[in-house]
């Protein structure tokens, strides 16, 4: 075999290594957008399932204002909040992480004051939307954890030698983890039952 073979398979071979590292990053990319979509969608179903657990519970307690309000709020504060798919930086996923537990604190509150009332405890729709609501978050906990799997897989791919090379060739970036504030984190869980 010639020195002028051995040459071009060796270009080929790097050829095709770089078109498999290429579309690896593609794929991966592409794969974080649509985890990010996955959480935008869960977040969606969250806020509308918001007003009628509040119009629910305003039934039966209309005397509890200031929680409806502070619910309302913290809803309409985490819809302001929106995280382009295609520039996610760790500051927008800081105040959707922010936003989100104010929500959540604003939430456990509402659903604390339906702990007092015995008659909405039994109502059916109210359980019905707590129950929602409950598969919403387990949801919503289920498309973080996929998008920051594929945000590490990308992260892995881009600190990786060899891979590395054509990340930086192509300029492909790393997308942040959504992770909760440390501050937003409660230390024990927002404890919710109605039975």
């Amino acid at each position: 075999m010639s020195l002028t073979y051995i040459i071009l398979i060796v270009v080929a071979v790097v050829a095709l290594w770089a078109i498999v590292a290429y579309n690896n990053f593609v794929k991966l990319i592409q794969r974080t957008k649509e985890a990010w979509a996955d959480i935008d969608v869960q977040l969606k179903r969250r806020y509308d399932l918001i007003p009628n657990l509040v119009e629910t519970v305003k039934g039966y307690a209309s005397h509890e204002r200031e929680t409806f309000d502070a619910v309302t709020n913290a809803r309409a504060e985490a819809t302001k909040v929106h995280v382009d798919p295609s520039n996610i930086t760790p500051e927008t996923l800081a105040a959707m992480a922010g936003a989100e537990a104010g929500l959540g604190q604003a939430l456990g509150k509402l659903l604390a004051v339906a702990e007092a009332y015995p008659d909405l405890k039994a109502n059916t729709n109210f359980l019905e939307l707590q129950r929602e609501l409950s598969d919403t978050e387990n949801k919503i906990q289920a498309a973080r954890r996929f998008y920051n799997g594929n945000a590490r897989d990308l992260k892995i791919a881009l600190q990786s030698f060899p891979s590395n090379l054509i990340g930086n060739m192509f300029n492909f970036k790393e997308e942040a983890y959504f992770e909760l504030e440390a501050d937003s984190v409660e230390k024990e869980p927002v404890k919710v039952s109605f039975n």
